[in-house]
């Protein structure tokens, strides 16, 4: 039986009917795992860059060569995350706060002998009290100074392989390719409404979606709002996070 008494969205069926309309949702979404399986099969295969392992970055210990970021592991992936020059914390980057938050735990990584990072071109003396801020176990470095594809361009994931003392880039994510790191934006996407964005096609009746990622920032209050007395939202849960007045974002975006 098929009832329309929320008018213009979809229709309320029984369990039966229900099952019907989602598997055949099912085949549909198999194809895209499938298909999804021979991209990565193809990412495999795409050809290799060598560059310089012995480019220095700027860690907790100072200056140390790329290649130590693998750890002894043959594979390293990496966070390239953006940086304001001067900024508070609340000022960084929302964004690439969403990516790095998903990752502070890289165990199943290094279980199957990946290590990670995360590389910014902020200044290792701004860049320290921020991962301390945030919380970050994960290893950080500033790559300020380092050449493409170490420094350069940020706010994507970078895959690296060793052979000795040689490395090769072998893969580097653009625009929404960062999404698979962060496992909210796929459990959103299940949820009935969705990420809430206005790009996505809903049903006739839903919320009216706002603009991408405006719930990456929120204030005191956990209202989302990209406004000056917004942080990144996981900020808030830091010890000493408190109401701000301004972004305060003095500098130039690298």
């Amino acid at each position: 039986m098929t009832t329309n008494e929320l008018s213009g969205r979809p229709p309320i069926v029984d369990l039966d009917t229900w099952q019907a309309a989602r598997d055949e949702l099912l085949v549909r979404e198999k194809a895209h795992t499938r298909e999804g399986d021979a991209i990565a099969a193809a990412r495999r295969r795409l050809p290799m860059v060598e560059i310089d392992g012995g480019v220095e970055v700027v860690g907790p210990d100072g200056p140390v060569p790329f290649r130590e970021l693998f750890q002894g592991r043959d594979e390293l992936l990496v966070y390239q995350h953006m940086w304001h020059d001067g900024a508070p914390h609340q000022g960084q980057c929302e964004g690439c706060t969403v990516s790095a938050w998903h990752l502070r735990d890289a165990s199943y990584l290094n279980a199957r002998g990946v290590s990670f990072a995360v590389l910014t071109t902020g200044r290792w003396a701004e860049v320290a009290p921020f991962v301390e801020f945030m919380g970050y176990t994960q290893p950080w470095y500033s790559v300020r100074d380092a050449p493409e594809p170490i420094g350069g361009d940020m706010g994507l994931f970078s895959c690296f392989l060793r052979d000795g003392e040689r490395v090769f880039l072998t893969y580097r994510t653009t625009g929404r390719g960062t999404e698979p790191a962060s496992g909210s934006f796929a459990l959103l996407d299940m949820t009935p409404y969705g990420r809430g964005e206005a790009w996505q096609v809903s049903p006739e009746g839903w919320p009216k979606g706002e603009g991408p990622c405006w719930y990456w920032r929120t204030d005191a209050d956990g209202k989302p709002t990209g406004g000056p007395t917004s942080r990144p939202a996981p900020q808030w849960t830091r010890p000493g996070a408190t109401p701000e007045t301004t972004l305060g974002r003095t500098g130039a975006h690298h």
